[in-house]
């Protein structure tokens, strides 16, 4: 991996159901700005979402490069779900190419669980993310390069939801905390099954909430530390 004419400084922008974040990295992930964020606009669609992020751009200092991370399915910086944003105005959003547009230096999009994954991880086997927050999140890296994502969040886990309803900040509200807990032990027991990650790092706004003990390989881990997975975007 080379270091050679990396952006010295990068706008990282996490993208999410209810705050969109972020901040200016140098190239080896440090933050050169502070964190900021602003809401999420209520008709979450690529307009407001844009003007939002346009917002937050202005607060902080100049840039080379942009970084997104993105709560749906993207491929090669184009959008083609948003579960928990307006998701039908997405499909087909080619995200990288606005970013370029509206603030006029390169971008890299990817999924939002992707980046944060590549803030966190330390290179080592087989590694997991999962985000607790409006919606649920996965990435898996192996030896420290991201793996092709999978909307694993999108599983059948009853008839009539999948994993992002059933723990997801809805759920989560219509249930409780006790009977949600209850549910989070079930899926970190799937996922341990099926995936026999080597660590599995917990983040997101709801990861807090967790209320049982946690297995030895499992951490759990801040955001704003996985928003420095915006520069790794740019180390390859």
């Amino acid at each position: 991996m080379t270091t050679l004419n990396l952006p010295s400084r990068i706008l990282t922008i996490d993208i999410g159901g209810t705050g969109i974040k972020g901040c200016i990295l140098d190239s080896d992930g440090n933050m050169l700005e502070e964190y900021c964020k602003v809401p999420t606009p209520e008709t979450a669609d690529p307009d407001n979402v844009l003007h939002s992020i346009m917002v937050l751009a202005s607060g902080l200092g100049e840039f080379e490069a942009i970084s997104a991370g993105f709560p749906g399915y993207v491929r090669d910086g184009i959008v083609f779900t948003a579960p928990n944003l307006e998701n039908a105005s997405w499909n087909g959003v080619n995200l990288n190419q606005l970013l370029e547009e509206k603030l006029g230096r390169p971008a890299r999009v990817v999924n939002d669980a992707d980046m944060q994954g590549l803030g966190f991880a330390e290179g080592n086997g087989l590694e997991m993310v999962m985000t607790l927050g409006t919606g649920f999140g996965t990435a898996l890296m192996l030896n420290g390069v991201l793996l092709p994502h999978l909307e694993l969040a999108h599983l059948p886990v009853t008839k009539n939801k999948d994993y992002d309803a059933w723990i997801g900040e809805e759920a989560l509200h219509k249930v409780g905390e006790k009977k949600w807990n209850r549910r989070m032990e079930k899926v970190l027991h799937t996922f341990r099954t099926v995936v026999n990650y080597d660590r599995l790092y917990i983040s997101g706004g709801n990861a807090k909430k967790l209320n049982f003990e946690l297995d030895s390989n499992v951490r759990i881990v801040s955001n704003k530390d996985g928003i420095r997975g915006g520069a790794r975007l740019w180390q390859s």
